[in-house]
C-alpha cells in the first residue's frame, strides 16, 4: 500500500506532539497545585485588547489548528483514505458510532439536569494523543490501522466542528455571519480562477475569522472554511494546500496544541474533588469516552460489515477495531474545547476537565494495553 509523504509527516508530527501534550498537561497540573498556583493562573487571565490570554488562544490560535484539520480532511477526500467511496465508508460509519453512542450515554446520565449541554464533550477524538499512543507500539501496527485511526479521528473532529457550529453558537449576528460567508464565496471564486498565491487567501481568512468572531458562530469554524477555499490542485508538493499544510504541521503540534494544553489545564484540585468524579456530569464524560467510544465504533463498524456496506482492510482485524475504539476515547483537546463552549459555570468546567483527563488517560492505557497484547499474539 502506498503512503504519501504528507500523511507520513502528519502522522510523525502528531505522534511527537502527543507526547509533548502529555508533558504540558502534567506540568500545568503540577504548577496549578503548587506554591506557584496564584501567579501561574493569573498569567493566563491577563487581559490583552479586551480578552484574556486563554481566550485569544482558544478563539485565535485554535483557528489555525482547525485550519490544519480542514486541510487534512481535504487531502483525505481528494487523495487519501476518503478518496474512494469503499474506503471512505468504513471510517465515516465508525466515527458516526463513536459520536452518537457517547453522546447518548451522556444524555442518559444527565437528562433533565443543567449539565445536559455537555453532551458534545465525549464526542471527539484528540488526534495528537491518539496517534501519540499508537506510535508507542512502533512498527508492529499495520499501516491500514494507522490510516484507519487517523481518518477516524479527523472525521470525528469534523462531526465535533458541526456540533460546535449548530449547538454551541449563540446570539447570532446575521450581519457579521453574512459578511463571513461573502468572504468565503470570494475566496472560492479566487480558487475557481486558479489564483494560487497564498496571500489573498490568508488575508481573506483573517477577515473571515474576525466576522465569525463577532457573528456568534464560533470563530474556529473560519479555519475549516478557509481550508476548503485554498486551492488543492493536484495535491502535489507545489500545490497551495500542500505547502500550507506542510508549513502548519510543526507549529500546531509543537506550539499551538501544547500552549492550549497549558492554558486550559490550570485545574486546582480542591478538597473533596474526588467526590465530583461520581457526579452525573463526570460519569457521563467518563462512560462516554471510555465505554461509549469503543462500543459505538465496534457496533457501527460491525453493522456496516455484516450488511455488506463495507469491509475491513485485509490486515485489520476486529480486535484492532476494539483497540482503535479505546484510543478514540482520548478526547482531551477537543473535549476540553467543547467544555468551554458548553458551560459557563466555572465549577462545572473544572469538574468536566478533571473527568476528561481521567477518562482520556484510562482510554489511552486501555487502548495501548489491548493493542499491545493483540499485536504480540500475532507475532507468536
Amino acid at each position: 500500500m502506498n503512503i504519501t509523504k504528507l500523511f507520513s509527516d502528519f502522522f510523525n508530527s502528531e505522534k511527537t506532539g502527543g507526547l509533548i501534550l502529555l508533558f504540558c498537561t502534567a506540568f500545568s497540573l503540577i504548577l496549578s497545585n503548587s506554591g506557584y498556583q496564584e501567579g501561574y493562573i493569573k498569567f493566563w487571565e491577563i487581559i490583552i485588547s479586551g480578552h484574556s490570554i486563554t481566550h485569544w488562544i482558544n478563539d485565535g490560535l485554535m483557528s489555525i489548528f482547525f485550519l490544519l484539520i480542514g486541510l487534512e480532511l481535504e487531502r483525505e477526500i481528494y487523495h487519501g483514505e476518503l478518496s474512494k467511496l469503499n474506503n471512505a465508508v468504513l471510517p465515516v460509519i465508525a466515527a458516526l458510532g463513536g459520536v452518537l453512542v457517547p453522546a447518548g450515554i451522556y444524555i442518559l446520565l444527565n437528562y433533565g439536569s443543567t449539565t445536559l449541554s455537555g453532551a458534545g464533550i465525549p464526542m471527539a477524538t484528540d488526534i495528537a494523543f491518539a496517534i501519540g499512543m499508537l506510535s508507542l507500539l512502533g512498527s508492529k501496527v499495520p499501516l491500514s490501522l494507522k490510516i484507519f485511526i487517523t481518518a477516524l479521528a479527523v472525521i470525528d473532529d469534523l462531526f465535533a466542528i458541526i456540533v460546535i457550529a449548530v449547538f454551541y453558537s449563540t446570539n447570532i449576528s446575521f450581519t457579521f455571519f453574512s459578511m463571513a460567508l461573502a468572504i468565503f464565496v470570494v475566496l472560492l471564486i479566487l480558487n475557481r480562477m486558479k489564483i494560487r498565491n497564498m496571500v489573498p487567501y490568508l488575508i481573506g481568512g483573517v477577515a473571515m475569522w474576525y466576522c465569525m468572531l463577532n457573528s456568534g458562530i464560533h470563530a474556529t469554524i473560519a479555519g475549516v472554511l478557509l481550508a476548503f477555499a485554498i486551492p488543492f490542485g493536484n495535491g502535489d508538493e507545489k500545490s497551495t494546500s500542500y505547502i500550507l499544510q506542510h508549513a502548519l504541521h510543526k507549529p500546531v503540534a509543537f506550539l499551538i496544541l501544547p500552549v492550549f494544553a497549558l492554558a486550559n489545564t490550570c485545574i486546582i484540585f480542591e478538597k473533596g474533588w474526588a467526590d465530583d468524579l461520581f457526579s452525573n456530569e463526570s460519569l457521563g464524560i467518563y462512560a462516554g469516552l471510555v465505554v461509549g467510544k469503543p462500543l459505538g465504533i465496534l457496533l457501527f463498524t460491525g453493522l456496516a460489515v455484516i450488511t455488506g456496506i463495507c469491509s475491513l482492510p485485509v490486515d485489520v482485524k476486529w480486535k484492532h477495531i476494539i483497540g482503535a475504539g479505546f484510543l478514540a476515547g482520548i478526547g482531551f483537546t477537543m473535549s476540553i474545547f467543547v467544555t468551554l463552549l458548553a458551560f459557563e459555570n466555572t465549577a462545572a468546567i473544572a469538574v468536566a476537565k478533571i473527568a476528561i483527563i481521567f477518562a482520556s488517560l484510562s482510554a489511552g492505557m486501555l487502548g495501548l494495553g489491548w493493542l499491545s497484547l493483540a499485536l504480540r499474539k500475532e507475532k507468536i
